[in-house]
Parts: C-alpha cells; sequence; structure tokens
C-alpha cells in the first residue's frame, strides 16, 4: 500500500520539521496540534525554514510555494482518520503518547501506520496501547530534521515485515538515510551519544577541565564538529535529564544516570540555548562558559 498522505502530531521543533520535508517530498501533509497559538506558531517555523533554503538556493520559490500548499493545519484529532501514516512528535511522556495513540487507533483505517519520533521511550510501550502493534513503528528524525539525513526505523517484536518495509521506503523516500534499529530505549545513536554527554558532565564536576577546555579537547583531539557541552546545549539539558532518566529506569546501568550537576542546571532553569543559557551563555555573538 502506497502511502501518499502523512499526518504529523505535533508542530514543534521536530514536528514542524518532520512536517516540512514530507511537504517538499510531494506527500500531502496535515499537522495537528492541541491550540490554535501553537499551530501558528508552528506554521511560521515551517515557513521561515523553507524560505531560509530558498535563499541557500536548496528549495526553489516554485517548489516551496507548491509545497506549502500540500500543507494543512487542524487542532481536530478526528481530521487525521484518512492518513496512510500518522508521526507523533509531542512530548517525551509515555501517557501523553499512550492517549493520543488510542484515541488515533479507534479513528484512523486499518491500513495506517503509527509511527513514534520518541527518542528514548520504548516503540512497544506505545505500540501494546493500540490494537495494531504490527503496524506500529519507530520513525526518531534528528534536529534539524530538514538538514540531518539520518533516521533510526525502530521495529518491535511485534511489527510486521510488511509495515517495516513500508516506513523504511518511506524514510527514504523523504531523502533520508534510513538505518534499522531494535526496540531498546536510546536505539542507536543516543544509545551510545547519552552516556558520552553523561560522561564529559561528570569529568566537569570532577575537576579535570572546564567546560570550553573539554569542547575544545574533542573537536581538536577527536574531530568532532561540536564538543559535550556544546552539543548539550543544542539538545537541551532539560532534554537530556528527561532522557537520561528513561534509559536509566530502562537499563539500571551507571553510565545513564543523570549527573547532580545536570539536575542542578535543570532546576535553575539553563535548559541550553532553546533558553539561552545553558554550560554557555548564548546572548553574545559568540557563547561565553557559564559559572558551574
Amino acid at each position: 500500500m502506497e502511502i501518499s498522505k502523512v499526518g504529523v502530531v505535533g508542530c514543534g521543533l521536530m514536528g514542524s520539521g518532520i512536517a516540512e520535508i514530507a511537504a517538499t517530498s510531494g506527500f500531502d501533509v496535515k499537522v495537528r496540534e492541541m491550540t490554535d497559538d501553537f499551530l501558528e506558531a508552528g506554521q511560521k517555523r515551517i515557513r521561515k525554514s523553507m524560505d531560509r533554503a530558498v535563499e541557500k538556493e536548496k528549495l526553489s520559490a516554485d517548489d516551496r510555494d507548491a509545497a506549502w500548499k500540500r500543507l494543512s493545519f487542524t487542532t481536530v484529532v478526528e481530521d487525521l482518520d484518512d492518513r496512510d501514516i500518522v508521526i507523533e512528535a509531542i512530548v517525551e511522556n509515555l501517557e501523553s503518547k499512550n492517549e493520543l495513540f488510542g484515541a488515533l487507533d479507534v479513528l484512523c483505517g486499518e491500513g495506517t501506520i503509527f509511527a513514534s519520533n520518541t527518542s528514548s521511550l520504548t516503540i512497544t510501550d506505545m505500540a501494546a496501547a493500540t490494537s495494531r502493534a504490527d503496524r506500529f513503528v519507530g520513525l526518531h528524525f534528528f534536529n534539524p530534521v530538514p538538514v540531518m539525513k539520518l533516521v533510526e526505523v525502530v521495529r518491535t517484536i511485534a511489527t510486521s515485515q510488511t509495515t517495516f518495509d513500508r516506513a523504511f521506503a518511506f524514510a527514504h523516500s523523504l531523502g533520508k538515510v534510513p538505518i534499522a534499529a531494535k526496540d531498546n530505549s536510546g536505539f542507536v545513536v543516543n544509545l551510545l551519544l547519552v552516556p558520552y554527554m553523561l560522561d564529559a558532565i561528570r569529568q566537569l564536576e570532577r575537576g579535570v577541565a572546564s567546560v570550553s577546555d573539554i569542547d575544545t579537547g574533542m573537536m581538536l583531539g577527536c574531530g568532532y564538529p561540536m564538543g559535550p557541552f556544546t552539543l548539550c546545549d543544542f539538545v537541551g539539558i532539560d532534554t537530556l535529564y528527561k532522557i537520561s532518566e528513561i534509559m536509566y529506569d530502562e537499563y539500571r546501568e551507571e553510565r545513564y544516570a543523570p549527573p547532580p550537576l545536570l539536575k542542578r542546571i535543570v532546576a535553575m532553569g539553563r535548559f541550553g540555548r532553546k533558553s539561552g543559557q545553558g554550560f554557555y551563555d548564548w546572548s553574545g555573538d559568540k557563547p561565553v562558559p557559564m559559572p558551574i
């Protein structure tokens, strides 16, 4: 069954990016948000991203306008009942996700695939809350979605081969490079990346080196495009904290446990680049390390 109609639930950073690439790839896309204000913010985010792509000559003005016409927006979950695939990109909370998929399960046809963009929760825990565990996958995109090529396609023990193949082909049709991942918390990338970021924080706690020196060391010593603390600020320190708690609960291994310093920074409301302060102060022309 060919996928032509795409539903996206959530129009924040990830949802808006997913909606954008689906529309620019030729799909009919319907985006659902909780309120009109959230929808308006998401629309502005998509439009700004598309305009930037035109300015950089990565997208023609005609293609941008055509993609925009393929997008529609709603606050009514029932409007997603005709979609071939529905991708969830809402808050990283299992109860909220299961409530959403429970409602969609009743509304959508038997052929509709459900997919979650979760970065740390297991897909099985969501699929089990529906009557279509065989038609449920993970589609984990990376931020910023229009730029990052990777998509982790996550298969549970109940996902059918047909569903996995359709989801894998769909990710490929978006111009992405899909990889197959087992349904374990963190999948492939976060399973390896989160302990790296957490260990950098632990070494900072131990006084091994400063924020800027650790970042510089990993960039120049390992050839990384950015250091672990800059990466933390881009990911979102609150997001990292939430992911680490979920992964520690899953594995009970110390390397996934959030360090005390991470918890303190979150408590101070320093969430990283999105809030203006994290390990760095982002208010000026260049990021400046914050007091720790």
